[in-house]
């Protein structure tokens, strides 16, 4: 097999240490000289293994993406000017009964030696800035969720259901009602005079959902959730500024994709910082969409097509996209025609197999966004019925044109009227 990589290292990566393969030209043509050390993970350690590597001539490096314990040993390989292939550990895999480290590390560098492996994709700097501090927002607001839904349980297990009438629990209405109880309110008529605006109109629903045995241990756990619900949106009302500062070079970018319907500003944050804004690693939409996990999976053998989950793809840019995709069902666009479309066609119930439909076409139409550095051009909720309108009409034209090749001239009457068509010229008339 050809030799893509003649000076080439293998690295199998682990928390502690790492076992590096180097595979050099031997001393006759043909042969190939083989080295491994075991090298410690310690920042020093990892620059000397470096250092070494680019003292051997080896020019190209390649290891597993092994959870987050690749990023030290990438750095300081990049320092050093050494290539590296970051790969799919299920890429790979070894022959089984010969899993050692020291056969790992060997494996990886002769794989990458003939040019076997498909590198990952690795974000620069900016990107990788902006990555960290989007998918951590993200995980804040999870916790932030999370810390209503454990006051919601607090309320219920009180007997307080407000959120059995309000929208929203922790809107102006729930919030002042709740920090009402904290204070040792009882009173169900006091506490749904709390109510603002459009609320107001339930009064007595509120009643009933504020009679309840709300207890002073109920109140010390409100408090606490309350509190650690406000940390949290302050702490990430400040990562949003922090995230706008990241983005600040993609900025005409993001302007561009929030055009695309059912993309806000935080989406199309997200979208770049796991894409990176750069299309040119992706040669296709489909090959976007099966990065992010939105393609249908293939499962094909003797003929026969079986079903296929989706592959696992970036699940970060896959929640968003179906995050979207959800927004992109309440417009009146072309993405939310497609949605309601699409929920007819499969059915009530499956509408969460309709979301990931459209999350598809919504990154597929991000991909030519970026690609072709043009705003969106919304095609209009009646896209698809002009579209049957305009197949309907060429399938017409060209059964007449498959028709008058043969000497046979066809009269096209509208639906619904009466008279027989008219024979054309060459046409027997009807029985």
């Amino acid at each position: 097999m050809e030799v893509v990589h003649p000076r080439v290292a293998g690295i199998d990566v682990h928390k502690k240490v790492i076992w590096v393969a180097v595979r050099l030209p031997g001393e006759r043509p043909g042969e190939r000289a083989v080295m491994v050390r075991r090298v410690k993970t310690f920042w020093r350690s990892l620059r000397q293994m470096a250092a070494w590597l680019a003292e051997l001539g080896v020019s190209d490096a390649a290891m597993e993406s092994t959870g987050v314990y690749w990023w030290p040993v990438y750095h300081a390989l990049v320092q050093a000017g050494i290539a590296v292939c970051v790969c799919n550990a299920a890429h790979m895999r070894n022959v089984p009964g010969r899993k050692t480290d020291l056969a790992d590390c060997q494996w990886i560098a002769e794989l990458h030696e003939h040019g076997l492996l498909r590198p990952g994709f690795i974000p620069t700097g900016e990107v990788a800035e902006l990555r960290a501090r989007t998918r951590y927002r993200k995980k804040l607001i999870e916790q932030r969720t999370s810390e209503g839904q454990r006051l919601s349980k607090v309320l219920e297990d009180a007997g307080i259901k407000i959120d059995s009438v309000a929208s929203r629990l922790l809107g102006k209405s729930g919030r002042a009602m709740i920090e009402a109880l904290i204070a040792g309110e009882r009173d169900p008529g006091i506490l749904a005079g709390l109510a603002l605006g459009v609320l107001r109109r339930k009064t007595g629903d509120l009643e009933m959902a504020c009679d309840g045995r709300f207890t002073a241990a109920h109140a010390q756990m409100c408090r606490l959730h309350l509190d650690a619900y406000d940390h949290l949106t302050r702490t990430i009302a400040g990562l949003d500024a922090l995230v706008a500062e990241a983005a600040a070079p993609f900025a005409a970018l993001i302007a561009r994709l929030v055009t695309i319907p059912g993309i806000g500003q935080r989406t199309a944050e997200v979208i770049v910082a796991e894409t990176g804004g750069d299309m040119t690693r992706f040669a296709t939409a489909a090959r976007l969409a099966a990065w992010a996990g939105l393609a249908p999976g293939d499962n094909q053998s003797a003929g026969k097509r079986k079903h296929a989950a989706a592959r696992n793809g970036d699940p970060h840019l896959r929640a968003a996209m179906v995050e979207a995709a959800w927004a992109a069902a309440r417009t009146r666009t072309r993405p939310g025609a497609r949605f309601r479309r699409l929920a007819r066609r499969f059915g009530r119930g499956h509408e969460k197999k309709a979301a990931i439909a459209v999350a598809h076409t919504l990154l597929s139409i991000a991909w030519a966004v970026m690609s072709r550095g043009e705003d969106y051009a919304e095609a209009g909720e009646d896209y698809y019925e002009q579209r049957e309108h305009r197949n309907r009409e060429h399938l017409i034209r060209h059964h007449q044109q498959a028709l008058a090749r043969l000497g046979i001239q066809v009269t096209l009457t509208a639906p619904g009227d009466g008279s027989p068509p008219t024979p054309g010229p060459g046409q027997q008339p009807a029985a």
